[in-house]
C-alpha cells in the first residue's frame, strides 16, 4: 500500500509531498501530471489567483532516468505569489497584523480553526485549508492514475451540474466525456454549457459564488477490489478521499441518492453471463460498479456535490473576533464557480484509493510483479 503527506500553505513558498510505496520501474510522465495540473487552474468562474500560478510538478527524489526507483518521491509545486506575502508568510517573519484575519466566513474553516488551534490569527487556519493545497494533491494523483494506466485503468472527470443547470450524460459516450476537458466547464452536454455559463455570470454579477455537480467515472477496474469489512470497503473509502476535497459536503456512489426513493426492482443491476468474455456482468449499472464494498467489473461512477465557494464579495453577516462586533465576512480573492477544478482534485482522491486498493490485494514491489499478479488473476477470473 502507499501512503503521502502533503504540506505548504496557500501563499507560502511552496506545496510539497512525500508519496511512499510506489512501486519502482514505474515509467513517470511529468507532461501528464503538468496536464492535470493545468486543468485544475482552468474552468469558466475562476479568480484571478489562477492568472498569477503556473503548477509544475518539481520531482526531487524517488525517480531516475524517468522511472521511479521504489524509494519514496518528494514533489514539489512552488508558490509565484510567495513574492508578494513573503514578508507575513516566511516561517520567521516578524509578526505584523498585516492581513490579520478576524472576521470569518460562514462555511469556512475560519472560525472553527481559530477555536480549536487558539491562533490569534485565523490566516493560521485559513492558508492550509485553502483549496490551493489540492494542486499537490493533483500531483500526488496523477502519480496513482500512471501506476492504474499499467493495470488497464483508466479516469473521467466532468461537470453534470452549476446551480440548477443539468447536463444530460450518456455514460457510455466515454469519447465525447474525454473531450470535454477541452470546453471551459469540462460538460459533455453542450447545451448544458452555455446555461452554466449564465449561471456563473449571474452569479458574478450578484457578488455570489456557485457550486453544483463534479462526476468521476472510472473504466477498466477488476472485480474484487475492495473488502466487505466495513474498514476496507471500497465505496466507503471513495467516499472518505471524495468528502475531504475542500466543498464536497455529499458523495453518491452511482445513482446512490435517487435509489433512495426507487424500488429494489428499479435499483439492482441483474446479472447475466458473457461467453465470449468469459465475464459475468450486469445489464445496468446503477449501483456504480461496486456492490457489498466490492468492485464488480463494471465502470465505476460518483458524483460529488460542492457547495457554493464560502467566499462571497458581498460579504455574509459573521462577528469579529477581536471586537465581538457584528460585521460582514472577509474577503480574500476567490472562484465564483471551481467546480470543474473540483472534478480534477475528485479524480486525484479517486485514484490514490483505487490504487491502495490494488496494491492491496495484488502488491508487488515493481511494476513487473504487479501486472503479473493483475494478469493472472484476470486468467483466473475467467475459469470461475
Amino acid at each position: 500500500m502507499i501512503s503521502y503527506l502533503d504540506a505548504g500553505e496557500s501563499h507560502g513558498k511552496c506545496l510539497c509531498a512525500i508519496i511512499d510505496g510506489i512501486p519502482s520501474g514505474l515509467n513517470i510522465s511529468e507532461a501528464f501530471i503538468n496536464n492535470l495540473l493545468a486543468l485544475r487552474q482552468s474552468g469558466y468562474g475562476r479568480g484571478g489567483r489562477q492568472r498569477i500560478e503556473k503548477d509544475k510538478i518539481e520531482i526531487l527524489s524517488g525517480v531516475r532516468f524517468g522511472q521511479t526507483t521504489g524509494n519514496p518521491l518528494t514533489l514539489k509545486i512552488s508558490n509565484n505569489d510567495y513574492k508578494n506575502w513573503e514578508d507575513i508568510m516566511a516561517p520567521f517573519a516578524i509578526y505584523t497584523n498585516q492581513k490579520q484575519v478576524t472576521k470569518p466566513r460562514p462555511g469556512h474553516v475560519d472560525l472553527v480553526g481559530y477555536l480549536k488551534y487558539d491562533r490569534n490569527d485565523m490566516r493560521d487556519c485559513l492558508e492550509r485549508s485553502s483549496a490551493r493545497q489540492t494542486a499537490i494533491r493533483v500531483a500526488v494523483g496523477a502519480i496513482c492514475e500512471l501506476c492504474l494506466k499499467e493495470a488497464g485503468v483508466e479516469f473521467y472527470n466532468f461537470v453534470s451540474a452549476i446551480g440548477d443547470a443539468k447536463a444530460n450524460i450518456d455514460y457510455n459516450d466515454l469519447e465525447t466525456i474525454r473531450n470535454s476537458l477541452n470546453n471551459e466547464l469540462f460538460c459533455p452536454d453542450l447545451s448544458a454549457l452555455g446555461l452554466m455559463k449564465k449561471n456563473i455570470d449571474e452569479a458574478l454579477k450578484n457578488n455570489d459564488s456557485l457550486g453544483g455537480v463534479a462526476e468521476i467515472l472510472v473504466t477498466g477496474v477488476v472485480a474484487g477490489i475492495g473488502s466487505y469489512r466495513w474498514d476496507k470497503k471500497l465505496d466507503a473509502r471513495l467516499a472518505l478521499a471524495v468528502m475531504s476535497v475542500q466543498a464536497i459536503k455529499a458523495i453518491s456512489i452511482g445513482e446512490g441518492i435517487e435509489n433512495a426513493f426507487k424500488y429494489s426492482s428499479e435499483v439492482q443491476d441483474e446479472i447475466y453471463y458473457d461467453s465470449d468474455l468469459k465475464e459475468y456482468k450486469r445489464y445496468t449499472n446503477r449501483l456504480g460498479g461496486i456492490e457489498g464494498g466490492i468492485s464488480n467489473g463494471e465502470n465505476i461512477t460518483l458524483k460529488a456535490f460542492m457547495k457554493p465557494i464560502p467566499t462571497t464579495r458581498k460579504g455574509l453577516r459573521s462577528v469579529d473576533v477581536e471586537t465581538k462586533q457584528e460585521c460582514l465576512s472577509l474577503y480574500e480573492r476567490s472562484d465564483v464557480c471551481a467546480v470543474s477544478a473540483a472534478s480534477i482534485v475528485v479524480r486525484a482522491a479517486c485514484a490514490y484509493e483505487i490504487l491502495n486498493a490494488y496494491l492491496e490485494k495484488f502488491g508487488g514491489d515493481t511494476i513487473r510483479e504487479f501486472k503479473n499478479r493483475i494478469r493472472n488473476y484476470k486468467e483466473y477470473l475467467k475459469d470461475k
